[in-house]
């Protein structure tokens, strides 16, 4: 039987010699065993089930989800000479009779459809009525709730199976399977005795790299305009996002295509079409965009922001370079990613026991981000794959000219901190004790009186969050599996602590020429961007992005230095000035920065952030901030002011605008922010009096300001 596959394989496909794994299962197959294949992204899985349809008498049924790779697949299989056909959604009521009416006079060998069809009684009825002789179940972690995109229609399956009699040979395929999912696949659809074929994770053509601190948009465009003509996916968390880039890309005439769950079914067959031949080279996109996409040219996929898991990124990234030719997998991560996955975990309805463990995976996604480690090894050996690597020589880690530096006493000072903390707290928490913070949260706990207090000082609050980050990735700390992940120490941290083994960390050579501030750069831009939505100017018109570049170099803090900065002029400075200086103030004390070692002696020289001893007026909305973040309410903040109630909270929504902390949650009644905002999206009108209309008498004027702001700021 298995000359007879090998003859399929030629005649039908063209290749002269099965992958690696791929002739074991068809094996298993052929001679009337369940079986389970473990194959990654480009590793052939749909060889594996469509050579045995062709060689089996009866049909084959081909449960998937993915609507693109049934049509992908059919065309293909139609093309070589094998019929197939396909049932889902895209399909009237007439053209789904006719292709049953074909079904029951043997015109297909393969039939593929998605798993809500096992829903339809009258469907699974005529199924039966059919000579089945083997389901293939892909993307068959769907049936495990443990998976990454669990699917409650497959939960169906096994039901539709013992419908059949005689009972089939089943398959059951997928790129990734942890060990519970593994065992649920064999549980969930009664499988028989299935062995598991494992091909390896490892896709060594691929080249693995985490940026940190990049201007993502530039570094898009420059990445783009160094490979022109490539073709390639950028994956973003939500569809605003995939929108922005799109329209990056659009003005700076890059052929680019949009998709997203948020689009008509016929933008997205558009946009998918054209990516398919090759009419557009870049499709950026959810993670709604690539489940089954067979296009094998994707020489790069860059991930715009972490994905929620492991299985999720490899799987993403798994579709650069499925024609085994050299492709590159790029994660451009921020730390305001893991807030977004982990707000996205938090408003899920899963039970409590699923959100821990989709909390363990974001963690070890983030691990993946920080590890000084082979990336290829860490994908690996999350995948329970043993791995030779130490340096794979194909990754960002392995590859890179950072220096080692030993963080010995540093992680000691941590793990010293964790320890007197308890093993209570969270990163953020230990990182501000360390640093001497005098927090509300910090003073109030009586953690200022820790012998840790302090004792990082030296450091800004982000290095010592790195350091911490990268203990944990490296396993010398763990964060429980929660939305307030708390850290603790393991026994390799206690090895520290007695001196019997030291710790190393990359970090980037000292540059000795000026670099601009990336996150600083960020922050002005956010603040240039809602200067110009309220004055309904683009956002050049504030000041171009060689002004902001410069500021966030020089870091001006003065009236007299950022007149000196290129691109502003007096009017400006009256119009904008406090607005930045205030940002770039905040931003320096927030980091610990020390002046003087930036600062170019045409600016200005040797001065601190003290400002030599002068005494400034603080903003009025500021001591008001400072009254407000202790906890005190509107009303409360009026009488300790002696000013208007409506005076403080203009004060608030200044705050919120000037991209300061404020939680609306706590001002606003919950039953009301979903309706506030479905009315400032439908509204046509930009006036209050106007959104206030389409609301309950109830909803007060701030109310709407405070949603308003925080959607804009989204």
């Amino acid at each position: 039987m298995l000359e007879k596959a090998q003859k399929v394989l030629k005649t039908y496909f063209g290749y002269d010699d099965f992958r690696n794994g791929q002739k074991e299962v068809i094996n298993d197959v052929i001679n009337n065993r369940d079986v389970v294949a473990i194959m990654p992204t480009g590793a052939g899985k749909s060889i594996c089930f469509q050579v045995p349809a062709a060689l089996f008498s009866g049909i084959t049924i081909v449960i998937s989800p993915l609507i693109s790779l049934m049509k992908d697949q059919v065309d293909s299989l139609n093309e070589v000479g094998i019929k197939a056909t396909y049932i889902n959604s895209t399909l009237d009521h007439h053209e789904i009779n006719d292709r049953i009416l074909n079904m029951r006079t043997g015109k297909y060998k393969l039939i593929y459809i998605a798993p809500e069809r096992l829903e339809s009684k009258a469907f699974i009825d005529t199924l039966s009525t059919m000579n089945i002789a083997f389901i293939a179940v892909d993307e068959a972690h769907c049936i495990s709730q443990w998976g990454h995109d669990f699917r409650s229609s497959y939960r169906k399956i096994a039901n539709f199976i013992n419908r059949i009699h005689p009972r089939p040979i089943v398959g059951a395929y997928t790129a990734t399977a942890t060990e519970k999912v593994k065992e649920d696949i064999i549980t969930l659809l009664n499988l028989d005795r299935p062995p598991i074929y494992v091909t390896g994770f490892d896709r060594p053509n691929l080249y693995f790299s985490v940026l940190k601190g990049e201007d993502r948009e530039r570094f898009i465009l420059s990445y783009l305009s160094e490979n022109k003509g490539m073709t390639g996916i950028i994956y973003t968390s939500t569809r605003r996002e995939a929108e922005n880039i799109h329209n990056l890309l659009i003005t700076n005439q890059i052929k680019a295509g949009l998709y997203h769950a948020g689009l008509s079914d016929q933008e997205r067959n558009m946009a998918q079409n054209k990516f398919a031949y090759d009419d557009i080279d870049v499709m950026v996109a959810t993670n709604a965009f690539g489940m089954g996409i067979d296009k094998s040219n994707v020489r790069f996929v860059i991930h715009n922001n972490i994905p929620k898991n492991m299985e999720a990124y490899y799987q993403e990234a798994g579709r650069a370079g499925r024609d085994g030719e050299k492709s590159e997998c790029i994660l451009l991560f921020a730390p305001k990613d893991i807030q977004l996955q982990s707000y996205f975990i938090d408003e899920s309805n899963l039970p409590l026991e699923r959100k821990e463990n989709e909390y363990e995976k974001l963690r070890a996604m983030v691990d993946y981000c920080h590890t000084s480690q082979c990336l290829r090894k860490y994908i690996l050996n999350y995948f329970a794959e043993d791995t030779a690597y130490e340096n794979c020589g194909n990754c960002s880690n392995c590859n890179d000219d950072s220096e080692k530096v030993d963080i010995t006493l540093e992680a000691q000072k941590i793990f010293s901190c964790v320890y007197r903390m308890n093993q209570r707290f969270g990163v953020g928490m230990v990182a501000d004790v360390l640093k001497g913070s005098k927090n509300k949260k910090v003073l109030d706990g009586g953690l200022n009186h820790l012998s840790t207090y302090g004792i990082m000082k030296e450091h800004a609050k982000k290095d010592i969050v790195e350091m911490i980050n990268k203990l944990a990735a490296d396993n010398y700390l763990n964060l429980t599996n929660d939305g307030y992940p708390v850290l603790k120490l393991t026994n390799k941290a206690v090895l520290i602590l007695k001196n019997a083994e030291s710790v190393y960390m990359k970090v980037a050579k000292t540059k000795k020429r000026l670099d601009i501030d990336s996150e600083l750069f960020e922050i002005l831009k956010a603040l240039r961007k809602r200067i110009a939505l309220e004055g309904n100017i683009p956002p050049y018109i504030v000041f171009s992005d060689a002004t902001l570049k410069e500021m966030s170099i020089y870091m001006p803090v003065n009236k007299m230095e950022f007149l000196n900065v290129k691109g502003v002029g007096e009017a400006k400075y009256e119009k904008y000035g406090e607005q930045f200086l205030l940002h770039i103030n905040n931003y320096i004390e927030a980091e610990d920065i020390e002046i003087s070692s930036l600062r170019d002696t045409s600016i200005n020289s040797k001065r601190s952030i003290q400002k030599e001893g002068k005494t400034e007026k603080i903003p009025s909305h500021l001591i008001t901030y400072e009254i407000f973040i202790q906890g005190k309410t509107i009303n409360e903040i009026a009488e300790i002011r002696d000013v208007k109630v409506r005076t403080v909270e203009n004060h608030i929504i200044q705050c919120l605008k000037d991209g300061m902390a404020v939680d609306i949650q706590k001002m606003v009644p919950h039953e009301y922010i979903g309706m506030i905002k479905e009315a400032l999206k439908n509204c046509q009108e930009d006036k209050l009096r106007s959104i206030k209309e389409m609301l309950p008498e109830e909803v007060e004027y701030f109310w709407i300001s405070l949603v308003k702001y925080e959607m804009i700021l989204e």
